[in-house]
């Protein structure tokens, strides 16, 4: 009995850790984008440097993983979430990149351009609801949710396209033109990255791939 007590607590601990961390990539996605238009560089700055606390967390997720794995012998159902919470952890890590990398494009160039910034604006908005539903979505067992998370990643692609086939003509300087595209990339990488997300809940949740269960109903 004080074993699997012991199991459990350490498996409650590794899902509130990737709560955690899905929380504080939350933060740092939440006005990432306004760095871009701040006079000052020094919001970009912090939000490279802030980077190495999401590093941190997802290293300490990784421990427990192998730990788990190698000391308690876990059933195939533990290790459903036990493997699925690394790989969610690593496209939070990732997210919190492609955040950082929205810092160093600002420490190259500040962005002017109101119209191009209000598209990047919403992709983040967009991109920060999701990050919100899933982690909400992971902690309520919430299929239907994962699923809608899912689809709207296609709102963020669809913004991508706008920003870098018609809007960015708008703006005659090449290399603000280039930095504002890199912006949008990192933006809707996070959306994939969100939207990769749902879909290991969504496994969690149901011992299905969620790209079987939509190829069995075509």
């Amino acid at each position: 009995m004080v074993y699997r007590e012991k199991f459990a607590a350490e498996m409650d601990a590794l899902y509130d850790n990737v709560i955690e961390l899905a929380r504080e990539c939350h933060r740092r996605l939440q006005g990432c984008s306004e760095v871009l238009t701040d006079n000052s560089t020094e919001p970009a700055r912090a939000l490279v440097t802030g980077d190495k606390d999401v590093n941190r967390m997802e290293f300490d997720i990784n421990t427990q993983v192998v730990n788990l794995i190698t000391t308690q012998q876990p059933v195939a159902t533990d290790l459903r979430l036990i493997i699925s919470s690394i790989k969610i952890a690593d496209d939070l890590e990732r997210i919190s990149d492609n955040i950082s990398n929205i810092g160093e494009v600002r420490k190259r160039v500040r962005i002017t351009n109101e119209k191009l910034i209000l598209r990047l604006s919403t992709m983040e908005k967009l991109a920060s609801l999701m990050l919100e539903d899933v982690y909400t979505a992971y902690e309520e067992k919430n299929t239907n949710l994962c699923m809608e998370i899912i689809t709207r990643d296609k709102d963020i692609d669809s913004l991508f396209v706008q920003i870098t086939t018609s809007d960015i003509i708008e703006e005659s300087d090449v290399f603000v033109t280039g930095q504002i595209q890199l912006s949008a990339k990192y933006l809707e990488r996070i959306g994939d990255h969100v939207k990769n997300i749902a879909e290991h809940v969504y496994f969690i949740i149901t011992g299905e791939k969620y790209e079987k269960i939509k190829r069995d109903e075509l």
